[in-house]
């Protein structure tokens, strides 16, 4: 086994998620419960993005973590197909029933979500991969270079996938045999880029935006060896340094021989079992077969696209409207590393004095304030008062007067935060 000093790097990264109902009284729920949604999808976009499964004890020679780092960054496997499974328990309280992360607050999907069979259903991927926020899913995946991707989300009688190939990227749900159309983006360069739902998506992609942010706020350290998906592979350990995160640590099992992610665990500083663990069960590192990133719509599937799939440029203003709607444009971040915090403003001003009472000291805040009382806890400071709600890992305040503070960090930090 190998065991080898500590040295310093990498930091944490906030996520943001946006959230919408229909009905008024639904759609405050939902508004309400903005901070829970970010959790979830915080985790959902670790989980996807750094998929990664056993273990065992080879017997490699030593590196340091430096070496390692530099292995993982040096690695350039274009080309991969396998199955990862991803087990994900944030601690999420419970949603007022009708309610869920994925269909914006209208129960089943009917108008955005793919598991709606009603009129308007759509496979889009927005609200599908939320999903990924709690309990335990397998994923297949494919790459063949840049351009030539696929992720599904299998289950028991139903497949949801992503593919693209080219510029062409498909989304079609199973289930309700619905299709979404859309291209790739293209950078600032003119060159297409990878789907934003797709960016990120192979354990290397994340793990190298990770240790490329090495700072003096990070413990890093190889803590022995793993056997993985029937690989060989160290173990790296990486530990924040500051009192205020609620990370305790992340375990990613590099390759020895690729120095591809194999597998990714995040566990609390609160202890228990991990708050996010994805794991290859099978890899294989040679090219897919070509037919894995074909995709032609089944027979009576519906079909919706992105406008920006004709070749305009609406479906990145559609993106950002959605965006500014939300709630979630503009967002602030303070402080760095593992203790950063997003700050933002809720949409539509959302506290339990948006009503009549509340804001400025009301006593009764209406249904909105029993909402509230009952999925967090009541704090104040000089920015007046508001509610926290937590997670194992990711804490959230928004303030009565409708500002939200974001992080994997302590209530203290984000009352903290909110008073300066």
């Amino acid at each position: 086994m190998a065991r080898n000093e500590p040295t310093h790097g990498t930091d944490g990264a906030a996520g943001a998620g946006e959230s919408a109902g229909r009905a008024p009284g639904r759609r405050k729920a939902v508004r309400y419960a903005v901070p829970v949604a970010v959790a979830g999808v915080a985790a959902a976009s670790i989980g996807i993005g750094t998929a990664l499964a056993n273990s065992g004890d080879p017997d490699l020679p030593k590196i340091s973590a430096q070496d390692l780092i530099a292995k993982v960054a040096k690695s350039d496997a274009q080309q991969l197909s396998g199955t990862v499974k991803i087990t994900t328990d944030l601690g999420l309280p419970s949603m007022p029933e009708g309610l869920s992360f994925g269909d914006g607050g209208g129960g089943k999907a009917a108008g955005h979500g793919p598991a709606g069979k009603g009129e308007g259903a759509d496979a889009s991927p927005q609200a599908k991969l939320t999903e990924l926020a709690s309990g335990t899913h397998t994923l297949r995946v494919a790459a063949d270079g840049p351009d030539k991707q696929r992720l599904s989300i299998v289950e028991r009688a139903a497949e949801y996938s992503l593919i693209r190939n080219g510029d062409q990227v498909w989304a079609y749900d199973s289930k309700s045999n619905t299709v979404h159309r859309s291209t790739a983006p293209k950078d600032a360069k003119g060159g297409k880029e990878a789907p934003e739902e797709l960016r990120g998506a192979s354990p290397q992609d994340l793990a190298k935006k990770t240790l490329a942010a090495v700072d003096d706020s990070t413990s890093v350290s190889v803590d022995g060896t793993a056997k993985v998906a029937g690989r060989d592979a160290y173990q790296l350990v990486i530990k924040p340094k500051q009192a205020e995160s609620t990370v305790g640590a992340v375990r990613i099992a590099v390759d020895a021989k690729n120095g591809v992610p194999l597998k990714f665990t995040l566990a609390p500083k609160g202890g228990g079992k991990a708050v996010v663990e994805a794991a290859f069960t099978k890899v294989d590192f040679s090219r897919p077969a070509a037919d894995t990133f074909a995709f032609t719509p089944p027979k009576g599937a519906k079909v919706t696209e992105d406008k920006d799939a004709k070749g305009g440029k609406a479906g990145a203003d559609d993106r950002k409207k959605g965006l500014d709607e939300s709630g979630l444009s503009g967002m602030n971040v303070i402080g760095k590393s593992w203790t950063s915090i997003a700050e933002f403003k809720a949409p539509g001003g959302v506290g339990p004095g948006a009503g009549a009472k509340g804001a400025k000291g009301g006593k009764d805040a209406g249904p909105a304030g029993a909402l509230l009382d009952g999925l967090g806890s009541k704090v104040s400071g000089s920015f007046g008062s508001g509610h926290v709600f937590s997670t194992r890992l990711v804490n959230a305040l928004v303030t009565d007067d409708g500002k939200v503070y974001v992080g994997a960090v302590t209530k203290d930090a984000l009352v903290k935060a909110a008073s300066k």
